[in-house]
């Protein structure tokens, strides 16, 4: 299979991966970039083991973070260091590198806290002394937090 034909399987492992659904993924606007750090990365070898092995679940398969046995060493590490991606915006290495400020800032990390990355929005003088909006049901985030 050609990396440029496993976008949506990707996608789909990369959901699994970190808890958040694949419409999260895809409106951070980075799932081909992350795909592409990811293969270059891990190597085609095991990435395509990663997308084989782990990305598509078989009806009555344990979620992921259940699997146990079945998961080796390497593979365990592809699958953190993927999920370490797309929560932080960075590759862990060897050696570590931020993908991107625009990685960074849409960082998963921010969204499970509810927050806005540091130093990712004009705020201003003083606006760190400023309350944020307080939040409002069915906001996903949280409110703007300044």
């Amino acid at each position: 299979m050609s990396i440029t034909d496993d976008l949506p399987r990707f996608t789909a492992l990369s959901a699994r991966l970190t808890g958040f659904d694949e419409v999260t993924l895809e409106a951070t606007g980075l799932t081909g970039t992350h795909r592409a750090v990811a293969a270059e990365q891990l190597g085609a070898e095991r990435y395509a083991r990663l997308l084989r092995e782990l990305g598509e679940r078989e009806p009555g398969e344990h979620e992921l973070g259940e699997p146990g046995d079945a998961m080796d060493g390497e593979l365990r590490e592809a699958a953190r260091a993927v999920t370490h991606l797309w929560y932080t915006g960075s590759w862990p290495g060897p050696p570590p590198f931020v993908v991107s400020p625009r990685a960074y800032a849409e960082g998963l990390v921010w969204k499970a806290a509810g927050l806005k990355a540091p130093a990712t929005e004009p705020g201003g003088y003083g606006s760190w002394a400023e309350a944020g909006d307080p939040p409002r049901p069915g906001d996903a985030v949280g409110g703007n937090v300044r």
